[in-house]
């Protein structure tokens, strides 16, 4: 893999960097973390503006509204603009790393048209109704049912964990719509309205204290069929690829977030005093030369998407089951470096330690991706 930078490429990281100088000062302050609907229109604003620069779905197709930009130019936008301390996606993370990718690589022109601009454009956000109370990592144990009326489906049933429900105008569904077939099939990928009748939203409150997830309750609920991705019944293949966005590229911005983090715990190791245990030095010494591995096996993620049509592979979950692990044992060294601190709850670091936690269960659990490295990757067989 050339790693080296094109001039054209070095010319784009410039216009970047020049642009992100002039935007990041006039963006309005940062709501509260409570704050929903503040940090919705923050989000989709601050999305707006890359929109009208020229770089929202920089690396999307560009018959998908993006504008096709290498696997470089990609990995340049996310270096440059964490390192400026742009905005994260935020509200936007599901439209624009999930549900947006698998619509434009599975759904028709019509649907590409109507769903994909608003994204784009910041006017829409999207959740995520894959897991269920029953079902925990079991994802083929899903039991919400749809059956089909005319030219709809009526969904009932409930999904638990689902991202940013409370502030969401669509939801990226899975149901099952024949309870007759094996567990992997019989699902299918619905685009669900948020607003449609007989849909409840009951916020969950985290370990940090926030409420990004919630409780769906569906009775009843009628969602077109024409909203249907993919085939019917062929739900279990399309949720493939959309789990492949969400562990081979949806996590890039955060390795590049963490090696800055890791950078800060050394200062303040330094600047505390606490640089003089050699335990905790070596620990950050360990930790550099991961995230550093982890940021080329990102580059490697990347630029395999790009030559298979944009749909990472399965060395996505290599990437995923390290990086959870590599994350919390990050935050746990900041709290070494903070010492008594770490348990301030006001204190940088404290709530991203605790929310690391949760990356060990999101988007699969460590459990689910040794079982897709072991039988994909490595060709063992599969466990009875």
């Amino acid at each position: 893999m050339d790693l080296g930078l094109t001039p054209e490429e070095e010319e784009f990281r410039a216009r970047l960097r020049t642009w992100l100088a002039g935007v990041l000062p006039t963006l309005p302050p940062k709501p509260s973390p409570h704050d929903w609907p503040g940090r919705r229109a923050y989000d989709l604003g601050w999305q707006r503006r890359l929109y009208d620069a020229g770089y929202a779905g920089l690396h999307w197709p560009v018959d998908a509204g993006g504008r096709g930009a290498t696997p470089t130019q990609h990995l340049i936008f996310l270096e440059e603009t964490e390192k400026a301390g742009a905005p994260y996606v935020g509200a936007n993370f599901v439209g624009l790393l999930h549900a947006g990718p698998t619509i434009a690589s599975e759904g028709s022109a019509e649907q590409r048209a109507r769903w994909l601009p608003p994204v784009l454009r910041g006017e829409e956000v999207w959740c995520q109704g894959f897991s269920e109370p029953d079902a925990g990592s079991d994802l083929a144990a899903l039991r919400t049912r749809a059956r089909r009326d005319g030219d709809d489906y009526v969904v009932s049933g409930s999904k638990i964990w689902t991202s940013h429900a409370e502030v969401a105008d669509w939801c990226e569904l899975l149901v099952r719509t024949d309870p007759e077939a094996r567990r992997h099939a019989g699902i299918t990928w619905l685009a669900m309205p948020m607003d449609t009748p007989g849909i409840t939203v009951r916020p969950l409150r985290t370990l940090a204290g926030s409420t990004e997830f919630a409780e769906v309750f569906l009775d009843e609920v009628r969602v077109p069929a024409a909203n249907r991705v993919g085939a019917e019944n062929d739900g279990w293949r399309v949720t493939m690829v959309t789990l492949s966005y969400e562990r081979g590229t949806a996590f890039v911005g955060e390795v590049v977030a963490c090696r800055r983090v890791l950078s800060e715990v050394a200062r303040e190791a330094r600047r505390n005093g606490r640089w003089d245990d050699a335990v905790l030095r070596r620990r950050l010494g360990r930790l550099n030369a991961e995230f550093r591995a982890l940021w080329r096996l990102t580059q490697w993620n990347v630029s395999e998407a790009q030559g298979t049509g944009g749909v990472p592979g399965t060395g996505g979950s290599v990437f995923k089951l390290r990086y959870s692990h590599a994350r919390q044992e990050l935050f746990d060294a900041a709290a070494e470096s903070l010492g008594p601190d770490s348990l301030d709850l006001g204190r940088e670091w404290t709530l991203d330690r605790l929310s690391s936690l949760s990356y060990t269960i999101a988007a699969g659990t460590s459990q689910i991706q040794r079982n897709i490295v072991a039988e994909r990757i490595l060709g063992l067989p599969r466990g009875r």
